[in-house]
């Protein structure tokens, strides 16, 4: 096995756009290990939809990032508090076998004297609650098996990012399951988050020297140009979710907004006449705006509309 140091680099969207570039371009005989810590962030599953996972006007006003992963599953929430590790080795065979990937990490959390145990397919818990979740993703032969670890997180930011208040949504996007989760810090009161990470390096590498990969300028160039390409864009992390129906109801107004690659494709509306006359007419421009508060205030101060009536219809 071999480690890369990510520089302490905490911008989801490197990180993650790191863990491609060394899926698709670092082919190396033996395994590679990578650790990352992310600033606040809500990473979604690459079938999810992030209207259904996200609380957004929560992450937007508290300068929550969005962005989606390659892997499939749940929603997770990362921050200063929680240390991500990811496998990145060749073997298509290996794809679902997560205790391959998490076994390592148990041994050295049991060793930390964290009850940590794997539950379920792909999930770790300490003390019957969640404290790891993992997704995995392949390349060819080449798969990522990537976890995370809630060592001192903030739990109240993670409930409340990832609980969206939408009323009625309709779609057939993969939706996460919720489980009650769980700090480690109380069963490691003596450490912080390097001396976690370099327990767990220490650990998995049982003791030995750490052979270490370094990226060379023209490597993180790179990684640059796949953040750049991928995970900094609209349409990736918001614009990717399936479609799905929004259903309101306000003031005796209903609406059907149907939304496709995140943008709004059409409204239906209901009883609308006679609390708001030419209201159908006036929704049915906004095709082809982003379901989106910013995007559509936007939209209304070109046509002159009252926005903040128009967002409280819309979302």
């Amino acid at each position: 096995m071999i480690y890369v140091d990510n520089q302490a680099i905490t911008d989801p969207r490197l990180n993650l756009a790191l863990e491609e570039y060394l899926l698709r371009h670092v082919c190396l005989d033996e395994p590679i290990l990578l650790f990352y810590v992310n600033e606040p962030a809500v990473i979604v599953g690459r079938n999810q939809n992030v209207w259904e996972e996200v609380d957004l006007d929560y992450v937007e006003s508290n300068g929550v990032h969005v962005v989606r992963r390659l892997s499939g599953g749940g929603a997770v929430y990362h921050d200063f508090g929680n240390l991500n590790f990811s496998f990145i080795t060749s073997g298509s065979e290996h794809l679902h076998n997560f205790r391959l990937f998490t076994e390592p990490v148990i041994r050295v959390l049991n060793q930390l004297s964290v009850p940590a145990e794997m539950h379920g397919k792909s999930d770790i818990y300490a003390g019957g609650k969640k404290m790891s979740g993992n997704a995995q993703y392949l390349s060819g032969q080449r798969i990522v098996s990537h976890g995370t670890i809630l060592f001192d997180s903030d739990l109240e930011v993670l409930l409340r990012a990832l609980n969206p208040s939408q009323v009625q949504i309709e779609s057939k996007a993969v939706q996460s399951i919720r489980a009650k989760v769980t700090n480690i810090v109380d069963w490691l009161p003596e450490m912080d988050m390097p001396s976690l990470k370099q327990a767990l390096l220490s650990g998995i590498f049982e003791g030995e020297p750490i052979p270490t990969y370094e990226l060379t300028a023209a490597e993180w160039e790179k990684v640059q140009e796949m953040k750049a390409a991928r995970y900094d864009t609209w349409a990736w992390n918001s614009g990717r979710s399936p479609r799905f129906t929004v259903r309101k109801e306000l003031d005796g107004i209903q609406l059907a907004i149907e939304v496709v690659q995140g943008c709004i494709q059409a409204v239906t509306v209901s009883d609308a006449a006679n609390h708001w006359p030419g209201l159908e007419l006036l929704l049915s421009q906004l095709v082809g705006v982003r379901y989106q508060r910013q995007a559509v205030e936007n939209w209304a101060a070109g046509v002159d509309v009252a926005s903040a009536d128009l967002l409280s219809l819309l979302f």
